[in-house]
């Protein structure tokens, strides 16, 4: 099944109508699609928890938007990657959002028969497609800790790179711990 362009979903306002509940009129969806995001958690937790990483680099959105569970495994998996190829067992990744808002999709049929199927869909909230994270502005989305300046750099750039694959415009902020 194809996906549409993150243009569709990302920058419309939408309402959360994903209760899922036992109770069929209560619930606003039939399923819950299943998690795309594997890991949240990447590289060596334990010195980060121990203070041992002196640089922070994050990944903040500029704007208000929903970003597909799609665009943000691609992103997590592209930066792993090369974070763990360059700086192997010397970062902390972490992926701050979670995808929890549902998209809903109603497929409008053109053609001969379609006014018989609007008849009744007056609530009609959609089927569901996969699940987004709704980030506002200045949220975090990504955040890479690291031990040395030249590390720093490598992980802004890993960042630049990834800033392409999200549908918003971001920015990237440096905090520099003191020992």
């Amino acid at each position: 099944m194809p996906v549409r362009k993150a243009l569709a979903y990302s920058k419309k306002p939408a309402r959360p109508y994903t209760r899922k509940s036992s109770t069929k009129s209560k619930s606003y969806i039939k399923t819950i699609p299943p998690q795309k995001i594997v890991k949240l958690r990447m590289g060596n937790q334990k010195a980060f928890e121990s203070s041992e990483y002196k640089y922070i680099v994050r990944l903040l959105s500029s704007e208000n938007i929903q970003i597909r569970d799609l665009a943000l495994e691609a992103s997590r998996q592209y930066v792993n990657k090369a974070l763990d190829t360059e700086l192997p067992g010397q970062y902390f990744f972490e992926l701050k959002v979670y995808p929890h808002h549902i998209i809903r999709e109603h497929k409008v049929l053109t053609g001969a028969g379609a006014d018989r199927m609007a008849i009744g869909m007056a609530h009609s909230f959609g089927v569901t497609i996969g699940r987004a994270a709704r980030v506002k502005k200045g949220d975090e989305i990504f955040l890479i800790a690291v031990p040395t300046e030249k590390a720093m750099r490598q992980a802004i750039h890993f960042l630049r790179q990834v800033k392409s694959k999200l549908p918003c415009a971001c920015s990237i902020s440096v905090e520099i711990k003191k020992a």
